[in-house]
């Protein structure tokens, strides 16, 4: 009797551990299917992916998470490897794909664009006429949900929404939907894959995040009022940065939709996000967040952005923090436009006073009790110089300000660490990582943020001082800093890796400490014992240009309803600067070198100019897929993007470089001559004559024709060649070269860059 019960306790023992292994190995799987193979017996294709799962499981819509429409044929479901194998052995599958997790790409802005009123913007119109004009276009933003309740969504003035408007704001426990109006016209959550991984069966064991468009994090609230908040006076982040905060386009419409949670951003939700946000009409698409790099139908993003271009959606998504380590980029397909982020030219100062008097300049948004005029004890320790959290001795650090070096934890985090110790201030030294680049921080303590020259001098004088001492100053906010832009070192970099022949990122907007609306369920520094709460807050990151430039896209789409996303994209592109506002060149903030398009692309964005560009570069679908043709993919990868059953590739480009993009990437490779034929189309008024003007490294012969373009209409295109010649006797080199080609009047410039590369490596 005893054996029996011993054996039958072994057995249910071995039962449960098989229950819990195939419970722990099933993760979320993205499925493509062929689209036209649904069978007239399913009424919907939902009926049928259920069906697909039937042979798998006796309850397939458990396992079915997202049945996608629009912005990928398939759906997501929860599957065990064995099952996933089985999936991909049937006809009608093109692929599996598991679960990709992407990274959230972390109020003067809108003077520093020229978008105040003063400026006439629009060839034969005013700024009244354009916000009148925007209030058709509608912005979804993908993110961490949204504060409905920021004043940056009043919809004070605004008309009813569009027509066309097809979303809706959901019911949640703190979410009413009447909490939406005529500015935020949408909010929706998407966390079947999010809930999938962090239900205890995948590896991201965490607390579940309600279920909810509401944002816990401050980072969808930022964005989405970057991109169109309506003004606000008086904003600041308690204190700093104090004026009028406003979106790009503060007349377009904000729908809200949360992809992001604690743990990232699962690509089966980004795809379920961007499948309904093409269903419900917007006409931007802003996505501050990323993985890597992959091949194009790896690259959730990738793929959707792809659908919302050729319905007339314009893609605007973060290049990434990566940089400046170089060949960093996220979010390279050449239907995105990849931004990268640079500088204003407003500064919150700081200063650290040593105890030899000497004083260094750096930065913070430090706002509680200053530390007054007396040096205290200041403190550097070799061993735990990162101050991550428990590696502070009480001991030695309590009542002194203690130098940090930045790297690995959180900037804000090293300053509760720090004030945990017992610390009362830190000075955030920068290390080669970053270089000279300064971020600003709310900090807990008296904190200041010093870059890699100073913070060396610093801790040498900590060092070897038989009594080193400090004291922190701060300055507030100043504007008119000179130079401005710089190129933020955190910008990631080209080149671009997926494809080396498209040069990317596209161009750079203001990322560094930004002003924009916040979540009150935070406090300005995202850390649990932070119990400040503040309106609006101040970030950097590539997180904070994208939406500038999502909503800029938005005024030229409302000025010219009828330019294609690529058209848009061009303008942008084809009227960015290169010069700083002291009409030097562009610098970037890493190292104080001049910048280059592998970091800036095409330049800093200026909106007025992009309105009336005067000519562009257009791209349709067709040769978008003639791009595709060219990469050496499978048909059945090239369906996955393009979502067409009859795709051949018969008709493809012998290089991908002859995409007609208004940037260029010449990889010489084997090759001594590399040409390529661009189209330009004329936006401009008719009888318009542009002449070319080329610039380039004395190793490379450029030749272009014709070296004149004459339109004599309006949309008229014509096309020029331009020739490359790697001029003999240059060795093939591993270091890039740059070089411009413009096409000018008296009224346009349309310039291009031109990246030189004689090798397909780094």
């Amino acid at each position: 009797m005893v054996s029996m019960a011993s054996s039958k306790f072994v057995f249910l023992s071995f039962f449960f551990l098989v229950l819990c292994l195939s419970v722990t190995a099933k993760k979320t799987y993205i499925v493509h299917m062929k689209h036209q193979d649904k069978p007239l017996s399913f009424e919907t294709h939902r009926d049928w992916y259920s069906s697909s799962l039937q042979s798998l499981s006796a309850t397939p819509d458990e396992f079915l998470l997202y049945s996608y429409d629009t912005a990928f044929h398939g759906f997501a479901a929860s599957l065990d490897p064995e099952q996933a194998e089985s999936l991909r052995k049937s006809d009608s599958v093109l692929g599996v794909y598991e679960d990709t997790v992407y990274t959230l790409h972390t109020t003067r802005t809108p003077q520093f664009l020229g978008l105040n009123s003063e400026f006439g913007l629009w060839a034969g119109h005013d700024t009244q006429q354009l916000e009148q004009a925007s209030r058709d276009v509608i912005i979804g933003v993908l993110d961490t949900g949204v504060w409905p309740e920021s004043k940056s969504f009043d919809d004070s003035d605004m008309p009813a929404i569009p027509s066309k408007w097809r979303g809706e704001c959901e019911s949640a426990p703190d979410f009413d939907p009447k909490l939406c109006n005529k500015k935020l016209i949408g909010a929706r959550s998407f966390s079947k894959g999010y809930h999938m991984a962090t239900g205890g069966r995948g590896s991201y064991k965490k607390p579940g995040e309600a279920e909810s468009p509401r944002d816990k994090d401050g980072h969808g609230t930022h964005t989405a009022s970057t991109a169109a908040g309506s003004p606000v006076a008086n904003a600041s982040l308690l204190g700093y940065a104090s004026g009028t905060a406003r979106g790009m386009a503060t007349h377009a419409r904000v729908a809200a939709y949360k992809v992001c949670w604690e743990t990232g951003c699962f690509g089966s939700d980004i795809l379920a996000g961007m499948d309904r946000a093409i269903l419900d009409g917007v006409d931007v698409l802003s996505l501050s967040l990323g993985g890597g790099s992959a091949p194009y139908y790896r690259d959730t993003i990738a793929v959707g952005a792809f659908t919302a271009m050729e319905k007339g959606i314009f893609v605007s998504c973060s290049a990434g923090n990566s940089g400046p380590t170089k060949a960093t980029l996220a979010n390279v397909a050449p239907w995105i436009m990849t931004v990268g982020a640079g500088t204003l030219d407003r500064d919150f100062p700081a200063y650290a006073v040593l105890g030899n008097k000497v004083r260094y300049n750096g930065v913070s948004l430090y706002s509680g009790q200053g530390m007054g005029n007396k040096p205290v004890g200041l403190v550097y320790n070799n061993s735990n110089n990162l101050c991550l959290p428990g590696s502070l001795d009480p001991a030695l650090v309590r009542g002194k300000v203690v130098v940090c070096d930045r790297g690995t934890n959180a900037r804000v985090e090293k300053g509760a660490v720090v004030r945990d110790a017992g610390g009362i201030g830190m000075i955030l030294a920068n290390t080669a990582a970053n270089g000279e680049e300064l971020v600003a921080d709310s900090h807990l303590l008296p904190g200041v943020s010093v870059g890699r020259k100073f913070g060396d001098l610093i801790r040498e004088y900590a060092r070897s001082d038989p009594n080193p001492a400090a004291v922190l100053v701060f300055g507030g906010t100043v504007v008119n800093v000179h130079p401005s832009p710089i190129v933020a070192a955190f910008s990631s970099r080209g080149p671009n890796m997926v494809t080396p022949q498209i040069l990317k990122p596209d161009v750079i907007g203001p990322g560094v400490n930004i002003l924009a609306a916040w979540s009150e369920a935070i406090g300005p520094t995202g850390l649990p014992k932070d119990t400040r709460r503040t309106k609006f807050n101040i970030m950097s990151g590539t997180s904070m240009s994208c939406p500038h430039i999502s909503g800029l896209a938005a005024l030229i789409k409302a000025a010219h309803p009828e330019w294609s996303p690529s058209a848009i994209k061009s303008a942008l592109m084809t009227t960015a600067y290169t010069q700083d506002n002291t009409n030097s060149s562009l610098k970037d903030a890493a190292d104080g070198s001049l910048s280059n398009p592998w970091t800036h692309g095409s330049g800093h964005v200026d909106p007025q100019k992009a309105l009336s560009p005067g000519l562009v570069y257009d791209i349709s679908t067709e040769e978008y897929i003639s791009f595709l043709c060219s990469l050496g993919y499978t048909i059945d990868h090239v369906k996955t993007i393009v979502k067409r059953p009859n795709v051949t590739c018969s008709t493809k480009f012998k290089d991908p470089g002859e995409l007609n993009y208004p940037s260029f990437s010449v990889v010489f490779g084997d090759k001594r001559v590399v040409r390529y034929t661009r189209e330009l189309t004329n936006v401009g008024p008719a009888m318009s004559m542009y002449k070319v003007t080329v610039n380039g490294p004395s190793t490379v012969g450029i030749s272009v024709r014709p070296t004149t373009l004459i339109f004599r209409s309006v949309g008229e295109k014509k096309r020029y060649t331009v020739t490359f010649v790697a001029k003999r006797g240059a060795t093939p080199m591993a270091k890039p070269q740059f070089g411009s080609i413009a096409w000018g009047n008296a009224q346009n410039q349309v310039k291009s860059p031109v990246a030189f590369s004689w090798t397909t490596l780094l």
